[in-house]
């Protein structure tokens, strides 16, 4: 099998799983999405110890943990992805046990825009007219839905928006996607524990629930730490811009999963929101995969 056609069969697995995952977190729905998230981060750190010995890259990512902590400018860095990830899956599993897994994801859906509107502002890049447009087609559709429903998707924009600036603080550092998401949970790890500590409950659900919730509490690192597995070895393999059409596989099946499976309500409104905001997904993602397109012409040009 070539190098290309693993890099997407690994892509489509990683966003399927990604997809999928508010199945998962529906099963937690007597555990508070605190506790869930405090599991989370405890078993990802021993998941990611485990797999990191496996593969043979553990003495790899201990050096650069360490050089990461002796500068600290980097070590403030690390500490505040750490947070906004954090923030991320604890929005993301509340989403899922308060029935918004459709506002879940239209967050990820918007979460591209939102990266070029962070891109702007921190990283002084500069957008194409079609950019522009794509962005405001995604505001009015969040804006329509606003106005109708009274109230700011506020689940929506935490995700996309503590998303985005996780994206914008790992494009400032040179930590790979292995040793990010093991030093990022080992910062945490402190945290969740301390957390489950001072529970009211003794243990919590991973005692109190029976064996079934404690064995599901402990996967919880496996959910995490697999898909990026995949989404990592998919990143080294193929274009960006394959993986940016990809990337909407995730949030089309939680919207799916939202409306079929736990149906949840999907009016007009709700329709004409999406559509403005899968019309501008459609001329963003043609934008710049035409300007990559366009830059490699002028690139073998120069070279010939």
């Amino acid at each position: 099998m070539k190098n290309e056609q693993v890099g997407v069969i690994a892509a489509i697995a990683a966003y399927l799983i990604w997809g999928v995952l508010p199945l998962f977190w529906k099963l937690f729905d007597e555990v508070s999405a605190g506790e869930v998230l405090a599991h989370r981060v405890i078993w990802t750190v021993v998941c990611m110890g485990i797999i990191l010995l496996l593969i043979g890259k553990f003495t790899e990512v201990v050096r650069d943990i360490r050089t990461t902590f002796s500068h600290w400018k980097s070590a403030l860095a690390i500490i505040a992805a750490s947070v906004f990830i954090s923030i991320n899956w604890l929005v993301f599993i509340y989403s899922v046990s308060v029935d918004k897994v459709i506002e879940a994801s239209l967050g990820y859906y918007i979460n591209p825009l939102i990266n070029v509107i962070l891109a702007l502002i921190f990283l002084k890049e500069r957008l194409t007219k079609w950019e522009v447009f794509s962005c405001i087609l995604a505001f009015s559709g969040v804006l329509y839905m606003t106005l109708h429903y009274g109230s700011i998707p506020w689940i929506a924009f935490f995700l996309a928006i503590s998303f985005g600036i996780y994206g914008i603080i790992k494009k400032m550092t040179s930590l790979g996607a292995w040793a990010g998401l093991t030093i990022e949970t080992f910062i945490m790890a402190p945290c969740a524990l301390l957390y489950l500590y001072y529970l009211p409950e003794r243990g919590g659900a991973f005692l109190q629930g029976g064996i079934e919730t404690s064995i599901l509490l402990m996967s919880a690192g496996v959910a995490t730490a697999i898909p990026l597995l995949l989404f990592a070895t998919a990143a080294k393999r193929i274009s960006f811009s394959l993986i940016g059409f990809l990337q909407y596989l995730g949030p089309t099946i939680m919207l799916l999963i939202g409306i079929f499976l736990f149906n949840e309500p999907f009016s007009s409104i709700q329709f004409t929101s999406f559509f403005f905001i899968w019309l501008s997904l459609i001329i963003f993602s043609t934008s710049r995969s035409y300007a990559s397109s366009r830059k490699k012409r002028e690139l073998l040009l120069d070279a010939s």
